[in-house]
């Protein structure tokens, strides 16, 4: 549970309010914890998701709390701990999985805490298999290859059929 003040400061208001809103923007949400990386590590991180259309942002623990439980998004306290930093994914968050686990590999100081993929809370172990998993589109591209490949089969068949008894 979120810590709140009785007194509420409106700058911290402000700030929980600027969290909130970028969180209701995108759907997944990957944590990490960024102690030990270099101002360069992280801009060449940020650099690598910005490409894929994520961001990585460094959050406040409390803030990002108070503004989880405004989204009625419970079970995600467990990994505001310490220096907390988010990946935000709004299509594919399995592009991103898989940025930040070959990142983590370079740079072994980033540790990947879980996520919020879905709807559905992944620890580190099961968000490390979904890294490993083909994308969306690319699951898009073997579905309509295996669609394609199917019906020009059909037709390579029909036409067999045809020429054989243009033949007889």
């Amino acid at each position: 549970m979120a810590i709140k003040a009785k007194k509420l400061q409106p700058a911290k208001t402000a700030a929980i309010a600027d969290i909130k809103a970028r969180l209701e923007t995108v759907s997944d949400y990957i944590f990490t914890e960024y102690r030990g990386l270099t101002v360069e590590q992280i801009s060449a991180l940020r650099g690598q998701l910005r490409a894929k259309g994520c961001t990585y942002k460094v959050v406040k623990n409390n803030f990002a709390r108070i503004a989880f439980d405004e989204m009625k998004i419970e079970g995600l306290a467990g990994y505001l701990t310490g220096p907390t930093a988010v990946a935000l994914s709004g299509e594919e968050a399995n592009a991103a999985a898989k940025i930040l686990f070959d990142f983590a590999k370079e740079a072994p100081a980033l540790q990947i805490k879980g996520g919020f993929i879905g709807g559905e809370i992944y620890d580190a172990v099961k968000l490390e298999a979904f890294s490993k998993l083909p994308g969306r589109l690319e699951l898009i591209s073997m579905l309509m290859s295996a669609m394609q490949a199917t019906t020009a089969k059909l037709a390579r068949t029909l036409q067999a059929v045809a020429d054989k008894k243009a033949e007889a």
